[in-house]
């Protein structure tokens, strides 16, 4: 998401000239910087050995999935397998999450109960195909699906009931979507917390609320905030890392610089994803 002008093998370099661990990849037909349905194995496995070279690791694998939810069986197919494929690409690269939309859930949509239910009976089927590879599936905090605030994410993957399912936690969204501060969405969150996203934002006024028309991403007209190069935001990630070591989490810190969506907001990855890694390395630094 940080780098659309580069490709995929690009954007590696670059992170590993920077001196980050690893690389989280998007699959999505018609994006540069990402698998497509039409990468082959071969092209994969190279993919893989190239990354080695470089000593990156692949950190998951981004599905724009959502339609898990849905009671329209073609549609609900549709995700189930983009995600189907996400785990093969994920076993190919050695990668150990997918991210996860729980669900399609827009403003003014109806049958909640029987859409919540439709989601948890997908992801407990998608989880029994993904544990042989060890792989995780993670639900993230995020507008427009079932699992945007803290409560009701942790009680749909709890009720999930799988091993290999938790939470993608993402502060920013939740941040920007109803201002919940981070010490309680950590606290409720903190035994399913398995990968976590990194951004940073600004609203454009004060009392502005936040709202979106599609699952993936908010429009030029709809937008309440302004992302920013991290730790030049509103967010106080300083606290919310140690937060996270405090609770005894390890695993990924995942910069969503959001150039792809909003690159009149943010610079080119050669310079505010970098600022922005070299700033969580500071903190980590500290800990």
């Amino acid at each position: 998401m940080g780098t659309p002008e580069l490709t995929v093998l690009e954007a590696a370099k670059l992170f590993a000239a920077s001196g980050m661990d690893a690389i989280e990849i998007i699959y999505q037909d018609g994006y540069k910087c990402a698998l497509h349905s039409t990468t082959s194995e071969e092209e994969v496995l190279k993919m893989k050995e190239q990354l080695d070279a470089l000593g990156l690791e692949v950190s998951g694998i981004v599905s724009y999935a959502s339609d898990y939810n849905l009671p329209d069986t073609k549609k609900r197919e549709a995700a189930i397998d983009e995600c189907r494929r996400c785990i093969t690409l994920a076993r190919l690269l050695d990668a150990h999450y997918i991210r996860i939309y729980g669900g399609t859930f827009l403003e003014g949509d109806g049958c909640f109960e029987e859409k919540r239910r439709i989601l948890i009976e997908t992801m407990r089927s998608l989880a029994d195909e993904a544990v042989q590879y060890n792989i995780r599936l993670v639900l993230e905090n995020h507008f427009n699906t079932m699992t945007t605030g803290p409560e009701i994410t942790y009680d749909i993957v709890s009720e999930i009931d799988r091993e290999n399912v938790g939470i993608l936690y993402d502060q920013a969204n939740i941040g920007f979507l109803s201002g919940e501060d981070y010490e309680k969405c950590i606290e409720i969150q903190k035994d399913k917390i398995y990968y976590v996203h990194v951004k940073d934002f600004e609203f454009k006024a004060e009392g502005m609320k936040f709202k979106a028309g599609s699952v993936t991403h908010v429009n030029e007209e709809e937008r309440a905030v302004v992302t920013r190069i991290v730790g030049e935001g509103v967010l106080p990630w300083r606290d919310i890392i140690k937060r996270l070591h405090e609770i005894g989490y390890t695993g990924y810190l995942s910069l969503e610089y959001e150039r792809r969506w909003h690159p009149m907001d943010i610079p080119e990855a050669e310079v505010g994803m970098v600022k922005s890694a070299d700033y969580l390395k500071d903190i980590l630094k500290d800990l």
